[in-house]
């Protein structure tokens, strides 16, 4: 009597949703009269369990006693609705900390309801695909991104289920907050591509948008340049997205997506520029605008010297002319006069003389400048080409009574107008090096190299100044071994190198043939003439290029130490590029078979 009595009780209270009243004499119906020969029947369990799911399990206070419901029930093989239970997993969740709603559910609860659905005699069958997502949502949020992958992965590949985007969006995103779970982002990039979903056309929606720009994030961590460049790419085909551009949406979805696409592009740019690849590295440059970045001052110089360095002189031009409109427009920091000066250099190079002139335009307009010294140089460069020293000692002339000093590019271009070709002059490329010590600028190796050149005349008294030459620079040589190098290498090293051996040769078979014709006495010249220069051809034999190979690897190990410790790496290197083009049109005046000289 008793047991029949509280089981209407029960009922009667399942009823009219007293699911406090119902639950609480369930449990006495179950501790105090049930028997073997007795037990609650299932009928029991599903009305109170309807009455606790009722106004979404009564804002989640109804959880726990759900979930000890739908335990019990399949412990006792009885049958769980399926619409009752699955409404009972994606009510027990909500958005605070642990997946709970105001304390109460939680992921933990919905996971033991999920796990007493599946144990059920309808086992599986009866989870739904929103059940299972609404689990692995919940457990993504709450920062379980490993156990939300296993679970998203047992949908795609076991159940063969196509979750929603927002699915994949929501584990994605919590990897990439991370920071530290980059690939679990990839393992679901391919479960989303496995479930049928196309990255080229995922951009199209919002979520798909999400997806993409936490995998972008994901890939700027792992440094995976080429994937996340991969992604915007296919973001950028998506239709649908008009009057936007897919991939600007994703490049902008968050500040996070912002910086990691900005990062992406910048070391993509860095590595291009490493590899030579200057067409990549101007395609880089000109996808940041499309997709909402400004580039930095450093990243547009680098491009621009990349190409100028590679002798794209047209291209340099447009970067550079693209880039004074943008600072015109307030949109990037006007260019520093050494970036149009690159310019110029490259333009001189490849006989552009058009661009030059609109270069050196733009550049008076932009500055409201006619240059400095650098322009000053290459302008000398333009008269240095024609053999016309005289008027290269005029602009030097006019340098000093301006109150400009000439540099070591300038004198090094005075005397490259002695070394060419119908007009070499020795006697005054040699009187040049006096004249530029005079004025406390050393020659480096690219001074001594053009002075040897001016000196192939086929005189000898050229070669004997040659000699001369050869012995100062030894001397050079011998005090910077000394005393160490401060400063830029291509500025200030004295250092022989491959072009010194060739023209020292060319003195030596310049001297043979001044013998032979009778100028000078053979003894007296192997004696006296040709040992400074047998010391430069066999320098790289010598204990001073031990030395000096030496003092080069270890000056090179303390730059990339401390390269590394500071975002200067990229700046010396492309000061490096400018000076290599600073170089490269003097030597190219008294070189016939090289187009630019081993800087």
């Amino acid at each position: 009597f008793d047991f029949k009595s509280l089981r209407q009780e029960i009922m009667s209270k399942a009823s009219v949703g007293h699911w406090k009243a119902a639950t609480r004499k369930l449990k006495r119906l179950s501790k105090n009269y049930e028997t073997p020969d007795r037990p609650v029947d299932a009928e029991v369990y599903l009305a109170v369990l309807t009455a606790c799911a009722e106004d979404r399990l009564h804002g989640a206070r109804a959880s726990e006693p759900a979930r000890k419901i739908l335990e019990e029930m399949s412990a006792r093989g009885y049958g769980v609705p399926k619409d009752v239970a699955n409404g009972c997993i994606a009510n027990s969740l909500g958005i605070e900390e642990g997946g709970k709603h105001e304390g109460c559910g939680g992921v933990d609860t919905a996971l033991a309801m999920l796990a007493a659905l599946e144990s059920s005699p309808g086992g599986t069958e009866g989870v739904t695909m929103d059940s299972y997502g609404s689990i692995v949502s919940a457990l993504a949020k709450d920062g379980a991104v490993e156990e939300a992958i296993l679970l998203l992965r047992a949908m795609v590949v076991e159940k063969s289920f196509t979750p929603p985007l927002s699915t994949f969006a929501d584990v994605a995103e919590a990897g990439s907050r991370d920071g530290k779970k980059g690939e679990s982002v990839l393992q679901v990039l391919t479960l989303a591509k496995a479930a049928g979903y196309e990255l080229d056309t995922v951009a199209s929606a919002q979520v798909g948008r999400e997806l993409l720009a936490s995998a972008v994030i994901a890939a700027e961590q792992m440094d995976n340049l080429a994937l996340g460049l991969r992604l915007l790419t296919a973001a950028g085909k998506a239709e649908g997205c008009a009057p936007d551009r897919g991939d600007d949406l994703v490049a902008s979805s968050s500040k996070a997506a912002q910086r990691a696409t900005m990062l992406i592009h910048k070391r993509a740019i860095d590595r291009a520029v490493e590899d030579d690849s200057w067409n990549l590295a101007v395609k880089l440059l000109e996808l940041m605008p499309q997709r909402s970045l400004t580039p930095a001052t450093s990243v547009w110089r680098k491009v621009v010297t990349t190409c100028a360095k590679n002798q794209k002189s047209r291209k340099a031009t447009a970067i550079l002319l693209d880039w004074v409109k943008l600072s015109d427009e307030g949109k990037a920091v006007k260019p520093p006069v050494s970036v149009f000066n690159t310019v110029v250099n490259a333009c001189e190079i490849c006989g552009e003389e058009e661009l030059t002139l609109k270069v050196l335009d733009t550049m008076k307009q932009t500055h409201d400048t006619e240059g400095n010294i650098i322009t000053t140089n290459i302008a000398m460069k333009r008269l240095a080409k024609l053999g016309n020293p005289r008027a290269c000692e005029g602009i030097i002339i006019g340098m000093l009574q301006s109150g400009i000093e000439p540099n070591v590019v300038s004198y090094t271009t005075a005397i490259g107008a002695c070394a060419t070709e119908g007009s070499k002059d020795a006697a005054f490329a040699y009187e040049w090096l006096n004249r530029m010590r005079s004025r406390n600028v050393p020659p480096n190796f690219h001074t001594y190299n053009t002075a040897l050149a001016a000196c192939l005349d086929g005189k000898l008294e050229s070669t004997v100044l040659g000699s001369t030459i050869a012995t100062e620079m030894m001397a050079d040589v011998d005090l910077e071994l000394e005393k160490g190098l401060k400063g830029s290498a291509d500025y200030r090293s004295t250092m022989p190198d491959a072009y010194t051996k060739v023209l020292a040769r060319s003195l030596m078979k310049q001297l043979r043939e001044n013998w032979r014709a009778g100028d000078i006495n053979m003894t007296v010249a192997k004696a006296t003439v040709r040992v400074p220069l047998l010391r430069l051809v066999d320098f790289d034999k010598s204990e001073e290029a031990k030395m000096v190979k030496e003092k080069v690897a270890a000056a090179e190990m303390i730059r990339k130490a401390s390269a590394e410790a500071a975002e200067g790496e990229d700046m010396q290197t492309t000061e490096r590029d400018d000076t290599d083009l600073e170089y490269s049109l003097v030597n190219k005046l008294h070189k016939d078979s090289h187009r630019i000289a081993e800087v």
